[in-house]
């Protein structure tokens, strides 16, 4: 186990804060460590009919658009569930008619704390998306199978999106729910 022996605190901002860490190694030798701190995110499988509903958008830390299950940052306090409610009315414009957890997951823990709950929803149409300042999302729905094969073919490469398909594929290929 490693010990921080010192945090200097590097940039604080509006999604995530960046600290960096002297610490002590298990050998007791000395090293360093930047962290980064995030509240955490929700991700939502909505499923609509016999359709996966998906946004895609540009990301720019990586200069694409992806294709990506509807997902968003928890605010402070807010409980996952009433984000993943919220995220889904705003990317989509649908409303959960069932909702339940089917995991959670660190997104990279070689060097930020952020962790993801997912989300299964079974969806209605509610009306029009209302994404946030500054986001562009169009709504693709494609059956699961489809997305499955996206994923083994490299052409979505966003982890929660990956993630999320793979937790509930035993929910939406017929499998039991209680394996």
């Amino acid at each position: 186990m490693e010990k921080s022996l010192k945090c200097e605190n590097i940039f604080n901002g509006n999604i995530i804060k960046v600290e960096r860490h002297r610490v002590e190694l298990q050998d007791g030798s000395e090293s360093y460590r930047e962290v980064v701190r995030h509240k955490g995110a929700v991700a939502v499988v909505p499923v609509f009919e016999d359709k996966v509903v998906l946004v895609k958008q540009f990301r720019f830390p990586v200069n694409e658009e992806l294709l990506e299950i509807p997902a968003g940052k928890l605010e402070e306090g807010e409980d996952p569930y009433d984000c993943a409610i919220r995220e889904l009315k705003e990317e989509t414009g649908f409303v959960a008619q069932e909702i339940q957890k089917i995991g959670e997951l660190y997104t990279s823990p070689g060097f930020s704390d952020e962790k993801i709950h997912i989300f299964l929803a079974r969806v209605v149409p509610y009306g029009e998306p209302e994404p946030d300042f500054g986001e562009f999302i169009e709504k693709v729905e494609l059956p699961f199978q489809d997305i499955v094969k996206l994923i083994i073919s490299g052409k979505i490469l966003d982890g929660k999106t990956v993630a999320g398909i793979l937790l509930s594929e035993k929910y939406l290929s017929g499998g039991e729910e209680n394996d």
